[in-house]
């Protein structure tokens, strides 16, 4: 064996080192040369792969963005057709009546970020589905756990998914918008604004009430279509009713003449006739068409008219359905005072016929 031979073996055996644990292996040039070599060849057989997913990806996510805009471009010119079109019959009678221009406006933006909402997610959703399923994702694990997820937070917030769905049916159905004044049960007063989860509502008293749809059981709205003003006239019974008539004619005509009441009464007041009658009372009811949210204005100015042309008519009005009737003249108070009784004088011939009779004492007696 030559000595080149024997140092080599020498060299290529393990060392003992006092520790006993051996030295950590240096990489050498070598090996480097076969990683970069394998990883060239791992490349070199992979590449159609990863450039056919990346192709595929980007195709994917291109067909998205293009498709998304297409969409949202779409609800875009829906809603601004639905805009010129109240525009259109706001020029009209009947539409400057019945439309408002912020009600309409908040129900076609409120309807157009639902529908935004909507098409974004269902097709980026789709959309990231895809692109997992092009990099072979078992999605089967993901789409089980997203669907115990939702069935989880579907419970929890099952309070907000509820105002979420009546708001977006309240809107869609257009139940009630703003500047209506409305009766939701719980709350009552004119629409402020709408939303999906919560509508607002102005009361009488000027408060603001914040009512959840999703508690809104029944809706009362008072601004559509028309109102009706119903005035109900106490009269004693002893009155001529041809009398009160033609003075109620002659209230109605009158003010359905006069400005603005001309333009607010949408029919003709009317005497209905007798509503009630009593002994000592009869109710007449009075009523007539107004344009929403007039009602309370018109009967507030029909009572005003009826009570000083029943003054003018010396016709009484009484406080109510049982109201107690007095006569014209001051009544004698002595009326109500019993009359003094003859017992009340011990000297009175019934007081000593009432008397009882005592017995004779006799002489013996009184010693």
């Amino acid at each position: 064996m030559s000595l080149p031979a024997v140092l080599l073996a020498a060299g290529s055996s393990p060392s003992p080192s006092p520790s006993g644990s051996t030295a950590p292996a240096v990489p050498t040039l070598q090996d480097a040369q076969e990683s970069a070599t394998n990883a060239a060849s791992w490349v070199e057989q992979n590449w159609s792969t990863w450039l056919a997913i990346g192709l595929k990806v980007l195709l994917i996510l291109v067909i998205a963005v293009v498709l998304r805009r297409v969409v949202l471009r779409a609800i875009t010119k829906l809603i601004d057709r639905m805009n010129r079109t109240v525009e259109s019959a706001e020029g009209t009678t009947l539409g400057g009546l019945l439309v408002n221009a912020e009600r309409r406006r908040q129900r076609s933006q409120a309807i157009g970020s639902v529908l935004r909402s909507v098409a974004s997610f269902v097709i980026l959703g789709t959309a990231a589905l895809t692109v997992l399923s092009a990099f072979q994702i078992n999605l089967a694990p993901l789409l089980a756990s997203a669907g115990v997820a939702g069935v989880a937070i579907g419970f929890g917030a099952r309070n907000l998914v509820t105002d979420f769905l009546s708001g977006v049916f309240m809107i869609l159905e257009d139940q009630y918008g703003v500047g209506d004044t409305i009766d939701s049960g719980v709350a009552s007063g004119e629409v402020v604004e709408v939303g999906l989860r919560v509508t607002k509502l102005r009361g009488s008293s000027g408060e603001i009430w914040y009512v959840r749809n999703g508690e809104i059981k029944r809706i009362g709205n008072l601004s559509q279509g028309w109102a009706t003003a119903g005035v109900d006239v106490t009269v004693r019974a002893s009155e001529d009713l041809d009398k009160v008539r033609a003075t109620l004619d002659e209230v109605a005509e009158k003010m359905s003449k006069e400005e603005p009441w001309n333009e607010v009464l949408w029919s003709p007041i009317e005497v209905l006739g007798l509503d009630s009658v009593l002994i000592d009372s009869m109710v007449v009811r009075v009523s007539a068409k107004t344009m929403p949210g007039k009602a309370l204005a018109v009967e507030r100015e029909l009572r005003w008219r009826i009570k000083r042309a029943f003054d003018a008519a010396h016709i009484r009005i009484v406080g109510g359905e049982t109201a107690v009737l007095l006569d014209e003249e001051t009544p004698d108070r002595t009326d109500a005072v019993a009359a003094p009784s003859v017992f009340a004088d011990s000297d009175s011939p019934q007081v000593a016929a009432t008397t009882p009779i005592t017995p004779p004492r006799s002489a013996t007696g009184g010693r």
